[in-house]
């Protein structure tokens, strides 16, 4: 029942709508993710280079949230996700990835930028999100579906998958060695979370650049190790989306279903989840918060997901596998015996930082449902939940997290294609001042 009311809700009408929300903010924009290349990244990793944001002040410092955000959207998708598309919908399904996440980025946009422009001061700093600029709207009612649907998904999507995936990388483990393993997981996060928002963003500071940096050195290394196949994969990667056999056949339709589905799961453009770590920053502007919305979506898809699926493709695997094993198997065509204990720890520590900020939006959700902050209730929930997917089979549970982030996307994108005329099109002269503020 649970994935019959999920297909019906994103096929074809939620990855219809999370598509044209993207191209109207991007066609508003003037497609500025494109054209304003320069710009933007001068905004988003230029400034943080070159010091011209301030240190957090009110929140966190601009490279912590940006490593916050990034920490959630580089999760088990990024890598098992990317797999599981190729598997179900076929090469050609990466190329609907990419159009997804090229209109996702001006999505992202125009979620941060209100996030900023709507947040307000809280207990522990700035306060912000899709919560706040939906009440911006006089949304309330939609603005508290929102967080309970959300605060569902943490548990869901956040506790009970990620954790499931970090201990399946783990082979051969008994019912009690599981059980201890999320026992260890669950102390690890409750740590982590001990010290608020500030210390899971110096955490995420420290693990996201290092995590990346493993997986994406190790990934273009598969293909250029496997570089002649290079032209052959991205053949098939065009002939599966758009060629007249695919689409006569069905098989476009499974690809762009497939494809758009697991870019969306992965940059969480249109969900609205990350902009609540955004809205924390401090020294910053909405514009620049906006322009780091468009990096964080691009690096987390064009340029991660995409070398998981290239590496896959041009290495080739014949095997029965899916997930990350597939992932493992075209790992291993380079690096022999290494390859799957590689991409288990990838796929673990991809996985532990996206528990890090679900905890964190389920958090926020719970205290606007509530009007009051309820952290430590809240963190005993997701603790429980840690353990249950750390020992249970959360195969069901995908079908409640899809139905779930469907829920929770759909008020978003309406809002977003509202409120795109105040944020589009990009202006650097406009006046940068919180609406609340």
């Amino acid at each position: 029942m649970l994935q019959a009311l999920s297909d019906a809700l994103w096929r074809p009408w939620l990855l219809c709508l999370f598509l044209f929300t993207g191209l109207w903010c991007s066609l508003s924009s003037g497609f500025f993710q494109l054209f304003g290349l320069r710009s933007w990244l001068r905004e988003s990793l230029g400034a943080l280079r070159s010091g011209k944001t301030g240190k957090g002040e009110g929140g966190l410092p601009p490279f912590q949230a940006l490593c916050t955000a990034l920490a959630s959207t580089m999760g088990t998708g990024s890598i098992a996700g990317v797999a599981t598309a190729i598997t179900l919908g076929g090469a050609g399904a990466v190329l609907w990835m990419w159009v997804g996440a090229l209109l996702g980025m001006m999505t992202g946009y125009v979620e941060k930028y209100m996030a900023l422009r709507c947040r307000r001061p809280g207990p522990t700093g700035w306060e912000g999100g899709p919560m706040e600029y939906l009440t911006h709207l006089g949304w309330h009612g939609v603005s508290r579906w929102f967080a309970l649907w959300c605060a569902l998904s943490s548990l869901t999507g956040g506790a009970l998958v990620q954790t499931n995936s970090m201990v399946s990388c783990l082979p051969g483990l008994s019912s009690s060695d599981r059980w201890w393993a999320g026992v260890l997981i669950a102390l690890t996060v409750a740590l982590v979370m001990a010290g608020g928002l500030k210390g899971l963003g110096r955490l995420s500071q420290a693990l996201v650049p290092a995590m990346a940096a493993l997986y994406l050195t190790t990934g273009v290394a598969v293909i250029c190790h496997n570089a002649a196949a290079l032209p052959a994969a991205l053949g098939a990667i065009f002939r599966g989306a758009l060629s007249p056999q695919a689409m006569a056949g069905g098989a476009a339709g499974t690809a762009l279903r497939y494809g758009v589905a697991r870019g969306v799961f992965t940059n969480e453009a249109g969900m609205g989840t990350s902009a609540m770590v955004h809205a924390a920053a401090g020294g910053t502007t909405p514009h620049r918060e906006g322009c780091r919305g468009i990096f964080e979506c691009g690096f987390a898809t064009l340029v991660v997901c995409s070398v998981t699926a290239l590496a896959i493709l041009t290495a080739a695997p014949s095997s029965a596998a899916a997930g990350a094993g597939l992932v493992g198997l075209a790992f291993s065509s380079f690096l022999g015996p290494w390859g799957g204990p590689v991409v288990g720890l990838c796929l673990a520590l991809f996985a532990f930082t996206s528990l890090l900020g679900w905890e964190y939006y389920g958090q926020r959700s719970l205290a606007h449902l509530t009007g009051r902050a309820h952290p430590k209730a809240f963190r005993l929930c997701y603790l429980c939940a840690i353990l249950a997917g750390a020992v249970g089979d959360v195969e069901g549970v995908w079908a409640l997290n899809d139905l779930c982030t469907g829920l929770m996307a759909l008020p978003n994108l309406l809002a977003i294609l509202y409120l795109s005329r105040e944020a589009l099109p990009v202006r650097l002269d406009r006046p940068q001042r919180s609406v609340i503020q």
